[in-house]
């Protein structure tokens, strides 16, 4: 009923503004990703890097963190490394001033030691000990870092104690409650069994990077939080490293509302994985029953960026995969009972993207309509891939597409110019109550995309979980007919910003549900629009 008068509201209502960004560099962000391309054609030369939004010193205001890539050269030295301690190679923390700029705190943040056996990729975001301020996860070829945060402005590296390194090449990682035992736990994807000295030279006269298959799949990894600042490898035991795949990105929800979160796997050239939450510790991946796994004509898509909310209003989860061009992103749409339909072309998306290659992406609502829009950030893997194929670019500019009531339709991203994006997280720089971009770029400045907003109303949830996790990942949140997840994962080896944001259109109220991961039920009425709110999860039902 709610959904069903919220949308004849907005038919009703006149037209409202479609906003527009300004894009350029953050002001005080000097960070330039470092990929090091060599003659060789690494293959790890075309992945990194992520970006995080996140507020690790609580003053209300989002700092940006970024990861690194590292030196490479032609000559293959063992054991490997990457010049971390070069400070050109660092990753980056930028603290947002009051102003709007951002000032570098990476070296007193204690995160200038990246170790120089690790090449940079992706980074999540949680606060995996509950105690308010939110810790970082970093991905790498090599091993991972998990620095915790300190709460006075520093970072300790616990990787250690925590028992949380990996190993191999990770890609996207992800934070969240499998469980419901009030504690986060952590999804590590990793992407193939490769090295320098195992690199291959493909593409015959055109040297070219190879294709993935070209390379073992692996395992993805499962850690699970044992409440006491350590962490339990359970791949095996949760059913989660039985399937081998090459992996890059990473989305929870709970698709088939059972209380519990699921997990999407973006895989590169084979079938897409969807592992359902058993509900006793271990999950059974169901993506090709569930109609997740390939296209309509059982083709698979070269997974990379991943997004897994509701972008049609119905109440369910569905899911955005984008891919190379050649392909179309993939869209599957959540039609209940544990299925889902192909529905890349009947949305529109299809005409959109025939000719992209996605990375970074995310269903947010930017015009701030009650309809979640699409961002992704774009290039081609191949950096000569027009020689190759003239009709092909390298360098792309973002799509974003306006989600009108479940069609997607082109907008503008505020630039024509075109780079080799990567990661891109998405959230309210300013809180102004209008969604913002930052996107990644192989030799490039990180770029921020600033929404300048129109005319539409807004609401902001920043939950505060007391029985579930602090951060409340895992919570459902319905709000004037329309349904969030609260996560900071998804996109390609980004962590967006944890807030829980609505787009209300002419609504100047609104009603709220949440579902607490605690099994808490929890109703907020007449919250008056434009404002960002902390709800806490009340401590008894």
């Amino acid at each position: 009923m709610l959904r069903t008068l919220f949308i004849s509201m907005l038919l009703l209502s006149p037209p409202l503004s479609v906003p527009t960004f300004d894009v350029s560099r953050p002001k005080g962000v000097d960070f330039i990703l470092e990929n090091s391309p060599t003659s060789k054609k690494y293959l790890i030369e075309t992945m990194p890097g992520g970006v995080a939004l996140l507020d690790y010193n609580n003053d209300g205001l989002l700092d940006i963190f970024l990861v690194n890539g590292g030196k490479l050269s032609s000559a293959v030295t063992v054991p490997e490394s990457f010049d971390r301690s070069n400070s050109k190679y660092w990753n980056r923390l930028y603290r947002q001033n009051k102003d709007g700029t951002f000032t570098d705190v990476t070296e007193a943040a204690g995160l200038a030691s990246a170790g120089n056996v690790n090449y940079g990729m992706g980074v999540a975001v949680g606060d995996y000990d509950n105690d308010g301020y939110p810790d970082i996860y970093v991905t790498s070829y090599g091993k991972n870092i998990l620095y915790h945060n300190n709460g006075n402005g520093t970072f300790t590296d616990v990787t250690k104690k925590a028992g949380v390194e990996g190993g191999g090449w990770s890609a996207s990682a992800g934070f969240f409650d499998y469980d419901n035992d009030g504690y986060l736990d952590l999804f590590v994807t990793r992407y193939m069994e490769w090295d320098e000295a195992h690199n291959k030279d493909c593409g015959g006269s055109y040297h070219t990077y190879c294709p993935p298959v070209e390379y073992p799949a692996t395992t993805n990894i499962l850690y699970h939080n044992n409440r006491d600042g350590t962490f339990t490898d359970v791949s095996k035991a949760s059913g989660i490293a039985a399937k081998k795949a090459r992996s890059l990105g990473v989305a929870f929800n709970d698709y088939d509302n059972d209380g519990f979160a699921d997990i999407y796997v973006s895989n590169d050239a084979m079938q897409e994985f969807l592992f359902h939450n058993n509900r006793n510790g271990t999950f059974t991946e169901v993506g090709l029953d569930a109609g997740v796994g390939f296209t309509d004509n059982g083709s698979p898509v070269s997974g990379m960026g991943v997004d897994f909310r509701d972008y049609d209003n119905d109440g369910r989860p569905d899911v955005v995969v984008t891919d190379l061009a050649k392909q179309v992103y993939a869209l599957f749409h959540n039609d209940g009972n544990g299925n889902f339909s192909y529905r890349s072309m009947e949305t529109g998306l299809g005409v959109l993207t025939a000719g992209s290659s996605g990375w970074g992406m995310r269903l947010e609502d930017f015009d701030n309509d009650g309809w979640k829009d699409l961002f992704v950030v774009q290039s081609h893997v191949m950096d000569n891939v027009e020689t190759i194929n003239p009709s092909l670019h390298y360098m792309q500019v973002p799509l974003l597409a306006f989600n009108h009531e479940g069609r997607f339709e082109a907008g503008n991203p505020g630039t024509t110019t075109p780079v080799a994006a990567r990661g891109a997280a998405f959230g309210d720089i300013n809180n102004d109550g209008w969604i913002d971009v930052v996107e990644t770029v192989l030799g490039g400045h990180a770029v921020l995309f600033r929404n300048r907003g129109g005319s539409a109303h807004w609401l902001t949830l920043a939950l505060r979980g007391t029985r579930s996790n602090r951060d409340g990942f895992g919570a459902q949140v319905h709000l004037n007919g329309q349904t969030q997840y609260a996560t900071a994962a998804g996109s390609y080896q980004s962590s967006s910003d944890k807030r829980v944001h609505f787009g209300l259109g002419p609504a100047k109220t609104a009603d709220i549900e949440i579902s607490w991961p605690s099994g808490i039920h929890q109703t907020l009425k007449g919250v008056h629009a434009d404002q960002i709110l902390e709800v806490r999860e009340p401590e008894k039902p």
